[in-house]
């Protein structure tokens, strides 16, 4: 009895159990996809950090511009290389002329007070007429002008999309077009309403006539091919339909967020 007993003990020890190999417990091979997502996870990470610290700097960079005037703008720097030098002084908008305002927005962008950063009806409007027509805003130009580079491309346009809002959110409208007037350029070499009103019509950004303001509202968005001081029979009928669409603003009240008077 004891041998039967004995001999069934070592057969039990002899047969192999279940689910084991010889060498102790089998390994699941890992699918492909948690594989991949393993060796992925690395650079993801990295990535995603990234875009928080762009993120960070274009708010803090938007930010801090709310209160501190842009010392240059990449444009500018690139364009003083280019000449050696640009006619350039910041004014506060105060200090502007009410007419170079209006003209400008009746210009550049009629319902400034009234969007968000995008003019939709504009974008639709330029959509249909095959890119032919621009609907930039004036908020989307400052974006343009004082963080990013000149020319047309998708990248640029994609990061102009971003930026808008942010400046919209964190700037207020008079900020905005204050800043505008500071930057944008009115003819080779002179940017800002201060540099313009001096060198080309010898007086000060206060001072500028209701004409002289819709001239140099004229001249945008092509400044180096229209001239505000020789202007040619295009830049005359332009200026004379700016000095109509700013003054119906004035009566209509679409530039009462900038509280010009």
């Amino acid at each position: 009895m004891a041998a039967k007993q004995s001999r069934a003990a070592k057969a039990t020890a002899r047969k192999p159990t279940r689910g084991r190999k010889s060498g102790g417990r089998s390994r699941k091979k890992q699918p492909m996809g948690k594989a991949v997502l393993a060796w992925l996870k690395r650079p993801l990470r990295w990535l995603s950090w990234a875009v928080i610290a762009c993120t960070g700097f274009a708010v803090l960079a938007v930010a801090v511009l709310a209160f501190l005037n842009p010392p240059t703008t990449p444009y500018i720097f690139a364009e003083g290389r280019r000449l050696g030098g640009v006619e350039r002084q910041w004014v506060k908008l105060d200090d502007i002329s009410p007419h170079l305002v209006r003209a400008v927005i009746a210009a550049e962008d009629a319902d400034f007070c009234l969007h968000w950063g995008f003019d939709m009806a504009e974008i639709r409007k330029a959509i249909e007429a095959g890119g032919e027509r621009g609907a930039s805003t004036i908020s989307q130009q400052v974006a343009k002008n004082v963080f990013l580079w000149q020319g047309r491309s998708w990248p640029r346009k994609a990061l102009e999309a971003l930026l808008t809002p942010l400046v919209e959110a964190l700037w207020s409208k008079r900020r905005i077009i204050e800043v505008y007037l500071n930057v944008a350029e009115f003819g080779e070499g002179k940017f800002g309403a201060a540099a313009a009103a001096r060198t080309i019509f010898g007086t000060e950004p206060g001072a500028l006539s209701r004409s002289q303001a819709a001239r140099l509202a004229a001249v945008l968005p092509a400044p180096k091919s229209r001239s505000a001081a020789n202007p040619s029979a295009f830049v005359w009928q332009r200026a004379e339909a700016i000095m109509d669409g700013a003054e119906t603003i004035r009566q209509d009240g679409r530039a009462d967020c900038l509280g010009l008077g």
